[in-house]
């Protein structure tokens, strides 16, 4: 019986691949060197899985950015406007879709989104009409030359066609992007019969497999891994859904005529069965046994049993044991962890470790002794489950006590933005930011020097203070009207607060890949929460006293603090959620005691815990919003709640969005080239709205003109009184000049068009 992994992350353990890309970006390191370190990983990446028992090691799983801009990269899925702009081919042009150009007026980045129900972002491939496919870049074979000539057994991985044409997005004219299929379909087929000269398997990601699919796209299912069955008989072809079960496209993925396919069982265990009764007598099946997106150790009896059952009834030549996903959403490696609490640590697995454990449950149904490595599993069970630290009745009491009235405002929006208005004083169009303002190398440095114990707390705080005066000026000086403290004091939205909630661990090194270089670390509920005191209140206070405007507080939301985070299995994660907006609430409350007079509850991820299927979205959606107006209603009338979304499908969502019952909300929008719009257009939004008019995750400065234009578009949907301007996102990972100069130019858009409507 073989394993697998269907990926490894990318960035390293120590991040050296951030570190190697930032350099690069700057000017500081050389292409060369940038291709060394990605080769070095590579091996590096190869070796740890091995050594921990996988036989078939991925290729074509790393990336200098993201999987699918490099598949948009492989396939000549190139957009005109870097052709225009000058960029011909190479790492510029790749980083130019990726980042866009940098400086004021260059060529805009391609639009990012959630990676299905997870917190890693993709390039969205732009599709035109009549669009040519090619292999425009084969340097996926090179690597797997490569990782043969280190003496490993490769296995190809590549996001497969439907899952490719799927994700990405027509331009210019709206067609039928499944109607480039054929053309997609031939370029595959050249770079197939390619790897088939190296490597015996090659793996193709289809996890949209795991949504619910039209006629039309089944048919692309069959037509497709016909074309490649045909072209390449000799290889052989395994498709990998994962994030969720096959459900009613089980039967289609069982009559393609591929040589296996890999079901995620951490997701999809209820259909186990059904997949052993369906697969044909020439397929395999590949177990997702241990999970690839949460920490928690596996339960290896339960996971050998079922490769057991899978083996009893397949045969082991017909049954390969992996993880559930790639483990690019795993940290890298338990062993960087010395603080983490030994009980909690006892209790977790990281991405290497997780090999291990898959290399474990193949040599456990293969006849090999593995009975301490079972005992300890056991015990570790035993120890999570018993632990007192894990259940704290006084949370599970307060829930209970929750009623009808603790989810609702005390009068409706309409009723609530004179006096927001006449409280708040603040002009047609009020501008303002996201949050964040840009995190330096200074300010890291004053952070780790804390954590270090070389400098004290009073030393400490009365550093971050200066730092927040000084944002506090800037943001007077550049003109905007509702200000913010900046964040200095907090490494990550929403690890700050979990630092100072119970029933969270943290770790040093848990470093995961959300887009390009850009890293979070999630903190892990082990228990239940509650909040033993106020998180944010001081910082407020002293941005306020500092400040002749008002300043927003500024709090992450319960649904983004469950989704960011490594959330417990043992219950539901609705139960979870709705402990976390009971802590949000008390901090809502007194930062509205304080005299905060607008306060912004964060909301990112409240489209990516979306459920893939669309029967089970209407209930994740009921608690989600349940969750949000729990964490936000305990204010009075004439204080306004803000709340931030970004990077998912707005549309799908919008009536939920409204039930929120913020007054104010702002969303991502220049990337996609104010794309919501057409929402706002269909659905007669009842509240605030603030569509980014820049794009933050660009070094591009945006000019006032353009930004004004984008107001005056965004006007002709959104009534002016309800208008505000402000960034896509927060600044925390962009430079100081390239943020004044887009935040001035952002003022001056908002003063253009106030002069327009005057």
């Amino acid at each position: 019986m073989l394993t697998h992994t269907l990926g490894f992350p990318r960035m390293g353990g120590n991040r050296e691949l951030k570190k190697a890309l930032e350099s690069y970006w700057k000017e500081q390191t050389s292409k060369e060197s940038l291709l060394k370190t990605a080769a070095d990983l590579r091996k590096q990446n190869w070796t740890v899985q091995h050594e921990a028992g996988i036989d078939l090691l991925p290729v074509g799983d790393f990336s200098l950015y993201d999987h699918i801009l490099d598949n948009s990269f492989r396939f000549g899925v190139v957009p005109e406007r870097y052709v225009e702009a000058g960029y011909s081919s190479g790492l510029s042009l790749y980083f130019a879709m990726a980042r866009g150009e940098a400086g004021e007026g260059g060529v805009q980045a391609m639009e990012m989104t959630k990676w299905f129900d997870t917190n890693y972002h993709y390039i969205v491939p732009e599709f035109t009409r009549g669009q040519k496919f090619y292999v425009a870049d084969n340097s996926i074979v090179d690597q797997v030359r490569e990782a043969k000539a280190a003496g490993f057994t490769p296995k190809a991985v590549l996001p497969g066609p439907l899952t490719f044409l799927s994700l990405g997005k027509s331009v210019k004219v709206e067609f039928n992007k499944f109607d480039l299929l054929p053309g997609l379909v031939e370029a595959y087929i050249e770079l197939l019969k390619d790897l088939s000269k190296e490597c015996s398997w090659i793996q193709l990601d289809e996890p949209v497999l795991a949504t619910d699919l039209d006629e039309e796209l089944k048919d692309g299912f069959k037509n497709a891994y016909a074309a490649f069955r045909a072209a390449v008989p000799d290889v052989k072809l395994m498709i990998a859904n994962y994030f969720g079960t096959y459900g009613e496209n089980l039967e289609l993925a069982t009559s393609l005529p591929v040589d296996a396919l890999h079901a995620d069982l951490v997701r999809g265990c209820d259909e186990f069965e059904r997949l052993l009764e369906l697969v044909s007598p020439d397929m395999a099946v590949s177990l997702g046994v241990v999970d690839g997106r949460n920490v928690w150790k596996t339960n290896l009896d339960n996971a050998v049993n079922n490769v057991r059952r899978a083996v009893d009834t397949l045969g082991s030549e017909r049954v390969l044991a992996g993880s559930s996903c790639s483990l690019l959403h795993s940290p890298v490696d338990l062993d960087y962890e010395n603080k983490i609490d030994p009980e909690i640590k006892s209790w977790l697995a990281f991405a290497r470790q997780k090999c291990v454990e898959i290399g474990l449950i193949a040599k456990a149904v293969n006849g090999e002794d593995i009975s301490s490595e079972l005992l300890a599993s056991r015990k570790a069970q035993e120890s999570r489950r018993k632990s007192p630290r894990v259940h704290n009745p006084a949370v599970t009491e307060r829930i209970q006590s929750l009623n009808s009235d603790d989810y609702k405002r005390q009068a409706p929006y309409s009723q609530r933005a004179k006096s927001q208005r006449n409280n708040l004083g603040l002009p047609l169009l009020p501008t303002t930011t996201i949050g964040s303002f840009p995190q330096t190398h200074e300010l890291r440095a004053l952070r780790r020097k804390y954590k270090d114990g070389q400098i004290d707390v009073d030393v400490y705080e009365g550093k971050l203070k200066e730092i927040i005066k000084d944002c506090i000026n800037r943001q007077e000086k550049i003109g905007l009207d509702l200000l913010v403290h900046g964040e200095p004091e907090r490494n990550d939205m929403v690890e700050y607060f979990g630092e100072q909630l119970d029933g969270y661990c943290f770790t040093e090194n848990g470093w995961v890949q959300s887009y390009g270089s850009r890293c979070v670390k999630p903190p892990v509920i082990f228990g239940d929460i509650s909040r033993p005191e106020p998180m944010t209140v001081k910082w407020i206070q002293y941005a306020r006293s500092v400040s002749s405007r008002e300043v927003k507080g500024m709090l992450t939301g319960p649904v983004t603090m469950l989704c960011w985070s490594f959330v417990r299995d043992d219950q539901p994660r609705s139960e979870t959620c709705r402990q976390l907006a009971l802590a949000i609430r008390d901090e809502v409350a007194d930062l509205e005691a304080a005299g905060v007079k607008a306060i912004q509850i964060d909301e990112p991820a409240l489209g990516e815990g979306l459920p893939l299927r669309i029967s089970e979205q209407d209930n994740y959606l009921k608690w989600a919003v349940a969750c949000f107006r729990l964490a936000s209603t305990v204010v009075r009338n004439e204080t306004q709640i803000h709340t931030h979304m970004c990077y998912c499908d707005f549309g799908k969502i919008i009536s939920s969005i409204a039930d929120l019952d913020a007054d104010v909300i702002s969303m991502e929008a220049s990337r996609s080239d104010m794309e919501l719009l057409h929402t706002f257009s269909i659905y007669n939004y009842p509240n605030e709205v603030g569509p980014g008019i820049y794009d933050i995750h660009s070094p591009r400065i945006p000019s006032a003109d353009e930004m004004a234009e984008l107001l005056s578009r965004a006007m002709m949907v959104i009534p002016r009184e309800r208008l505000w301007v402000n960034p896509d996102c927060g600044l925390k990972t962009r430079e100081w000049p390239e943020a004044e100069a887009s935040l001035e130019n952002m003022v001056k858009a908002a003063e253009i068009t106030r002069k327009k409507i005057n």
